[in-house]
């Protein structure tokens, strides 16, 4: 059996273990049985209740989150060139959460935000693209300088909205910079099929995203239109990041860790990279996820808490393993 088959088989596997732990794990523990039963809609009326009103909106909540943010770091790093390159890096996450800002300032609901975290991701998306456009050229420095730069100068709209904000939405503000799940009622089948769509997309886009990661001269020798691809791969890894942030807020690590991982398993093909690196990173989020709500129960953690706890050593270890080399 080709080893790219193997890898997806062994990853989808891995993804459905951890949405079944996520499913029996919690304030009320399932058994595996009755988790089977109200999933086939049959059973006690608790069991289905809990399963299909909150924990299983939540766990495909955190997979779509998780994939998409590792196929945004995976494309980022191949268009960057940098294996330690991260999704965020454009400033979409800044532009989200000041979006979402104002609106829990407006009186909006935590289950209302998705609307003006994504039009503030978009927006952030459209202002790093034109900045980066400005003067005629365009090239991923520019737009790797434009997006630190947006980044910073939403970093300090976002302390400003904290410093004048009314202290009793605090919390929710504070929660939904960290990256929480907690506000999620209903799967967002949208952002499953933006991943299934971005998932699907690494076959024909694979082999040239192949020769790019060999620099823009040489692809640009062996034929792949590199002004055209470029622009396209940053557009979608903006959008998924977006897609991300506006389920979850700003979670950190995923994207950054999960692509770099995958990278050093199974080689560098973005043909089964792309797939395999959203197969993991949702899975990945689906069991940070149930750590934070099991960790300290009955009190929940942002899961971007438990994602920086596991990250931030994954991240020196490679960091210095690069540097090392």
């Amino acid at each position: 059996m080709p080893r790219a088959v193997v890898t997806l088989i062994v990853l989808t596997g891995a993804a459905l273990a951890a949405g079944v732990l996520a499913l029996m794990t919690g304030a009320l523990p399932l058994a595996p049985q009755r988790v089977a039963l109200a999933l086939a809609g049959q059973g006690d009326a608790l069991a289905r209740q809990i399963v299909w009103t909150v924990r299983l909106p939540r766990a495909l909540a955190a997979f779509a989150v998780g994939g998409l943010l590792a196929v945004a770091g995976a494309l980022m790093q191949v268009m960057l060139r940098n294996p330690l390159a991260d999704p965020y890096v454009l400033g979409v996450s800044g532009g989200a959460a000041v979006a979402a800002l104002l609106g829990l300032m407006a009186g909006l609901g935590a289950g209302q935000l998705a609307w003006p975290a994504f039009a503030g991701a978009l927006g952030s998306i459209a202002l790093v693209f034109g900045l980066a456009r400005r003067g005629g050229g365009w090239n991923p420095a520019r737009l790797l300088l434009s997006g630190v730069g947006l980044a910073a100068g939403w970093g300090a709209l976002i302390s400003f909205l904290l410093a004048v904000a009314d202290p009793a939405r605090l919390p929710g503000m504070l929660f939904w910079l960290m990256g929480d799940l907690g506000g999620v009622t209903r799967t967002p089948w949208w952002a499953l099929a933006a991943l299934a769509l971005l998932a699907c997309l690494a076959w024909p886009l694979g082999r040239s995203l192949n020769v790019m990661a060999r620099g823009p001269l040489e692809a640009q020798a062996l034929g792949v239109p590199v002004a055209r691809v470029q622009p396209v791969i940053h557009v979608l890894a903006a959008l998924a990041t977006a897609l991300a942030v506006t389920v979850a807020g700003s979670v950190g690590f995923v994207g950054l860790v999960v692509p770099h991982l995958v990278r050093l398993t199974i080689g560098n093909d973005q043909r089964l990279l792309i797939p395999a690196a959203a197969l993991a990173g949702g899975s990945l989020l689906v069991l940070s996820d149930t750590l934070a709500r099991t960790l300290l129960a009955p009190r929940a953690l942002p899961v971007g808490v438990v994602t920086a706890l596991l990250g931030v050593p994954v991240f020196l270890y490679l960091l210095n393993r690069r540097g090392t080399r």
